[in-house]
Order: C-alpha cells, then sequence, then structure tokens
C-alpha cells in the first residue's frame, strides 16, 4: 500500500529534487482539487500522470520527479477531489466506481485537469497521458474521448472498453505494460484490447512481463517486482523520446 505524506513533507521532498514542485489547487465543474506541477523547463513536453485508487499520493510525486529529472513537465491529476484519500478499500472501491458509472464526468476531470497544466504554462501540444491501476483505466478513457495528445500509457490498468465505447476517435499511440500474473486484470482482456486497438487502426504496443502481479511498479508492496518495475520504466521513457520528439 503507498503512504500518504503530509502536505508539508511533500513540499519539503519536492524541494530538494532537481525540480521544485508544487501542490496546485484548482476547480473542476465547480468542485475542488488538489494536483502537483513540476517542471525543470520552459516548453519541456508534459506527462499528466493520474494516480490509481488511493488517491495522489507520495507514490505519484516521486514518479513525478523521476520524469522531471529526465526533462519532463508533469501534472499530476487529483480525480478524487481535495483531500479525498482513501485508505480502506471500500472507500477506494466507493471513489473509483463513481468514476466508473460516470465516464463522461471522469474524461472531464482529466481535461480540467490537463487545463490546469496549461494555466500553469504546461506544453499540452506536446503531451503524453499515463497512469497507474486506476489511473490506466481513466487513461484508456481519456483515449477513446478523441483527446489530441502524443501518447497513452497505461501500467497495469484496467483494458475493459465499457459498452458502447470504442477507439474509432483515438488519436496518438498506445502502450500497454501489464503484468502476466495480474489476476485482476486478465490476460482475456489483454488479448481484447489489443484485437479492438488492431480493429480500430490505432498505433499501439503491449508488453508483458512475467511474474508480475496488479500493481507491480508499487515501490514497497509485496506485489511490487522490480524487473517488471524496471523494465516497465525504461520502455515507458523511451516511448515518451519516440512521440515528444
Amino acid at each position: 500500500m503507498k503512504q500518504i505524506i503530509p502536505f508539508l513533507l511533500m513540499l519539503i521532498i519536492s524541494s530538494s529534487a532537481y525540480a521544485a514542485g508544487k501542490a496546485v489547487s484548482y476547480e473542476v465543474n465547480g468542485e475542488p482539487f488538489e494536483g502537483y506541477y513540476v517542471s525543470p523547463s520552459a516548453n519541456a513536453p508534459l506527462v499528466l500522470l493520474i494516480h490509481d485508487w488511493d488517491g495522489l499520493t507520495d507514490y505519484e510525486v516521486k514518479r513525478a520527479h523521476m520524469l522531471a529529472d529526465l526533462g519532463y513537465s508533469v501534472f499530476a491529476a487529483d480525480l478524487f477531489g481535495a483531500g479525498v484519500r482513501p485508505t480502506e478499500v471500500k472507500d477506494k472501491r466507493q471513489h473509483t466506481g463513481e468514476l466508473y458509472k460516470d465516464r463522461q464526468k471522469m474524461r472531464s476531470l482529466i481535461q480540467g485537469a490537463l487545463d490546469t497544466a496549461k494555466s500553469k504554462g504546461a506544453n499540452v501540444n506536446n503531451a503524453v497521458t499515463m497512469g497507474y491501476c486506476f489511473g490506466g483505466a481513466a487513461v484508456l478513457e481519456f483515449a477513446r474521448s478523441g483527446v489530441n495528445m502524443k501518447g497513452f500509457a497505461t501500467f497495469h490498468g484496467g483494458l475493459k472498453t465499457p459498452s458502447g465505447q470504442d477507439y474509432s476517435k483515438a488519436t496518438g499511440k498506445v502502450l500497454v505494460m501489464h503484468g502476466t500474473a495480474d489476476t485482476a486484470i486478465t490476460m482475456d482482456q489483454f488479448a481484447m484490447l489489443a484485437s479492438e486497438l488492431e480493429q480500430q487502426g490505432v498505433s499501439h504496443e503491449m508488453i508483458t512481463y512475467s511474474g508480475a502481479p496488479h500493481a507491480f511498479t508499487v515501490f514497497g508492496s509485496p506485489r511490487y517486482r522490480e524487473d517488471a518495475d524496471k523494465k516497465s520504466w525504461q520502455r515507458f521513457t523511451e516511448f515518451l523520446e519516440e512521440v515528444t520528439r
């Protein structure tokens, strides 16, 4: 399980990193949210990062700074609301379930985060969306909306396409990194998505990692698999170079 760090500690950690980051309060449709923004230089390519079902925590902040160290601006979105960082499974299911049932709201919240990043000077014209677990499902939802981005990347994310949706409007390339040992998101779902993307003519790459369960990138978790984490991160950084250059 990811740890939630206090706001002040988050700022101390971010200020000691390569590029100083900061919490960003913003609103979407009148509701308050709190994201995180870090940018190493003006006009750097943007990565819009979407959290898993724990909400935006120190895990996403760490990943944001790993990307900033590579020269990317990162806006870590908040899809649950300011101060909403669930720790109990039932609460995580509640917050993710609400958005799974209201896909239009999910899309509007991601777009609101992207608009906020733009207002902070982020280069939204050269951008990639990425996410973990629930965030991976949200990334694919955003891709299906037809938003104009260079790429969409998921780490052990949800792969099912909701009834009535397809990838006919998708732009940009799709990168899916998945654990072959994932029992939550099965290889049948993985294969089904591959077929959908191929049928719709969406440029894609889909990789599985042997022995990797769901959430294999989460540092300190019993599910963490170093080999799969390092390989997937390496491929993701190569993907960023390819689509944002």
